[in-house]
């Protein structure tokens, strides 16, 4: 017997008809948040960044690749990770189906990692992507960005992640269990895995000038995490209680 509480169908109607006045709400609301962040001064990119690719060494504005907007993911895979973080796992099983459709629509979607490209390119496969992958080894680029971090920064309280300082769980002593897991997931210890956090970048390149429009991190990377915004559909939310999702294929066969 469900504990939930029950109706008609003309109560469930009349609830959802006023959910549904507060669902279009939210949605101006986001694309009033869209037109605002298309609206935010772009600053030019003069830092010559370099990364490694399937087709060699490139510059930031080669990972275009003749398009005219530039999507980064900052995929969790630190250079002495043995694998991805299993949460930027998730959100990459959802855009390696559609970065084809963004190519198509003059945006180029690419991953970016501090890990060696071969780790990349095994890891990749292991997880059936065929989304373009670049690893930014040796390159200020993730730094610059804010998603990467040194061992001397973390020493000093220096990080500043999410456009502000200190107060992430990363940043925690001792570090939250779930960032004990994830770094055991990965194949190292919570102040290495810590080095390295989510986040994506956007890009415009106009007359060969690379210029920086966006980033966002941490919870602001919720929307583009597919699976949550199935699991804010469904009868019992999110319902999570700790660290429940793996890698896809990490999971038994029910």
């Amino acid at each position: 017997m469900t504990t939930h509480k029950t109706g008609t169908r003309e109560a469930w109607l009349k609830a959802r008809l006023e959910l549904l006045e507060a669902e279009k709400a939210l949605t101006r609301r986001s694309d009033e948040l869209a037109r605002q962040r298309q609206a935010l001064p772009w600053v030019k990119v003069d830092k010559p960044y370099r990364f490694e690719t399937d087709t060699g060494s490139a510059s930031l504005a080669d990972l275009f690749n003749g398009r005219s907007q530039l999507i980064v993911y900052h995929f969790m895979f630190g250079p002495d990770y043995t694998a991805g973080c299993p949460s930027c796992s998730a959100i990459a099983d959802g855009f390696n189906g559609f970065a084809a459709h963004l190519a198509n629509h003059d945006v180029m979607l690419m991953a970016v990692s501090r890990a060696p490209l071969v780790k990349l390119q095994a890891y990749r496969q292991r997880m059936g992507w065929t989304f373009a992958w670049a690893s930014a080894s040796g390159s200020d680029f993730n730094f610059d960005f804010n998603v990467s971090y040194t061992q001397e920064q973390q020493r000093a309280g220096d990080v500043e992640y999410n456009f502000e300082r200190g107060g992430h769980a990363m940043d925690m002593t001792p570090p939250p269990e779930p960032v004990v897991q994830f770094a055991a997931a990965c194949g190292t210890d919570a102040p290495t895995y810590s080095r390295d956090r989510p986040g994506m970048s956007a890009f415009a390149r106009e007359d060969g000038v690379v210029y920086h429009t966006y980033s966002t991190y941490a919870r602001g990377l919720d929307a583009l995490w597919g699976m949550y915004q199935w699991l804010d559909r469904a009868p019992a939310g999110r319902n999570e209680k700790g660290i429940w999702w793996r890698r896809h294929d990490e999971y038994k066969r029910r």
